[in-house]
């Protein structure tokens, strides 16, 4: 009699268990990592075209930064360059921003540390 009391508790429980995560899964939050993506296309030789797509329900504000690193296997003529460009993107809508090399003249470069986030448009 015990044996069929606990085995039915253990079934009670391990379908609980198993239904809780479910239900709560179904509330959980979008993040707007989920709903923003971001792409990188070669353009001429010396341009890249940044892009940043919201396919989220809510207008985004984001921010591209990057470094143009100008003659980067020389000792002295080495320069570095910090660029960035903040884009407000409406629901559905995408931006980009173009990094360019042209500041290095014909020297050698690299377009390096690229980074991009979003968040949510406070207006």
């Amino acid at each position: 009699m015990r044996s069929t009391r606990w085995a039915r508790w253990a079934m009670c429980a391990l379908a609980i268990s198993i239904c809780v995560p479910a239900a709560f899964a179904k509330t959980a939050t979008k993040s707007l990592s989920d709903c923003t993506s971001f792409k990188q296309t070669d353009k001429a030789d010396d341009k890249v075209e940044l892009a940043i797509q919201n396919s989220c329900k809510v207008p985004v504000d984001c921010k591209i930064s990057w470094r143009v690193v100008c003659a980067p296997d020389s000792n002295k003529r080495r320069a570095v360059h910090q660029k960035s460009e903040k884009l407000k993107l409406n629901e559905g809508a995408g931006g980009s921003a173009e990094a360019s090399a042209e500041i290095c003249g014909d020297d050698a470069w690299t377009i390096e540390s690229i980074q991009w986030g979003c968040e949510p448009n406070k207006d």
